[in-house]
């Protein structure tokens, strides 16, 4: 399986989102999320001017994408459901 797509644009490989269940929340805004096929990564909620806040609770299904350097870590992009 292909865990990144080529960005045409750059010529870089970038991440490709994928869904999960949030399993626990740790500190600092950080959450183990549990993606299908059983493996868990830590992600974090993004944060900053202009963007929407996101609440995030436990047993939640979120659409994250995982970092092209560490396929243990990603950043939740929304909130499913």
């Amino acid at each position: 399986m292909e865990m990144f797509e080529k960005d045409p644009r750059e010529g870089e490989r970038r991440a490709i989102s994928v869904e999960g269940v949030v399993r626990e929340a740790l500190p600092y805004a950080q959450y183990r999320v549990e993606i299908d096929g059983g493996r868990r990564v830590v992600a974090h909620a993004p944060g900053g001017p202009g963007r929407n806040f996101i609440r995030v609770l436990i047993g939640d299904r979120v659409r994250l994408e995982l970092s092209p350097r560490d396929l243990a870590r990603g950043r939740i992009v929304e909130k499913i459901g």
